[in-house]
């Protein structure tokens, strides 16, 4: 709390008895009243598509974790996911929590179910961003898709506002699992910073440059 003087809470002050009592109970409540601080991001985190197997060989993955790597003070995590054919909600979510250890110096990046985990993950853990890559908002009647849980009630967008300091995404009009209704979907829920394309298909590319200047765009409006 700021500095308060001596004398406001002394007899006699210009300050009234009511509002001495005011400044007592604001002392004594003390960090009840300090604004959370904003601690700027140490870390990404890359959650892939479901299917990936491998994830350094899969996609842009590697490539970006090597990029991400190089910046000073700045770690990449990429790791294989359990059950990565299904993605399931139960399961990823916890492994992000636990294992891949998603907090409020995290950039989560999500691909395709990745985004999906991201999206679900930030209603209830606040992380500094969130970069969505091909993200959507239905099973898109896929049993597969349908089976993982992310798709079985309604999105928290304003949980997940309220949880990240950044919301960015990337999205193509010509991707062939996605109609753009449902990346657009996306973009307006959560008025994330829509990078968009017409040629990027399902960002199934070995490299992808806008996404680490994405990142150290948030890491340099952090410092």
């Amino acid at each position: 709390h700021p500095r308060i003087p001596s004398s406001w809470l002394q007899s006699g002050s210009p300050v009234s008895l009511y509002q001495r009592k005011h400044l007592l109970l604001l002392l004594q409540c003390g960090g009840m009243f300090q604004v959370r601080q904003k601690l700027p991001p140490t870390k990404a985190v890359i959650v892939p598509g479901n299917g990936s197997g491998d994830i350094e060989k899969s996609n842009w993955y590697r490539w970006v974790w090597e990029r991400l790597e190089e910046i000073p003070g700045f770690q990449c995590i990429l790791r294989n996911m359990p059950d990565p054919i299904t993605a399931r909600e139960r399961i990823w979510l916890p492994f992000m929590e636990s294992e891949l250890h998603c907090d409020e110096q995290t950039i989560i990046i999500g691909h395709s179910s990745g985004a999906a985990a991201a999206m679900r993950y930030a209603e209830t853990h606040k992380v500094y961003a969130i970069i969505l890559v091909s993200a959507y908002i239905s099973d898109l009647g896929d049993e597969n898709e349908r089976e993982s849980g992310y798709f079985n009630r309604p999105w928290q967008w304003e949980k997940m506002k309220a949880n990240c300091h950044r919301i960015v995404q990337f999205a193509s009009t010509d991707d062939p699992f996605l109609p753009w209704s449902e990346q657009q979907a996306v973009a307006n829920e959560l008025n994330a910073e829509l990078h968009k394309f017409t040629d990027r298909g399902h960002f199934q590319s070995s490299e992808f440059k806008e996404l680490i200047s994405v990142v150290q765009g948030i890491r340099n409006g952090a410092a």
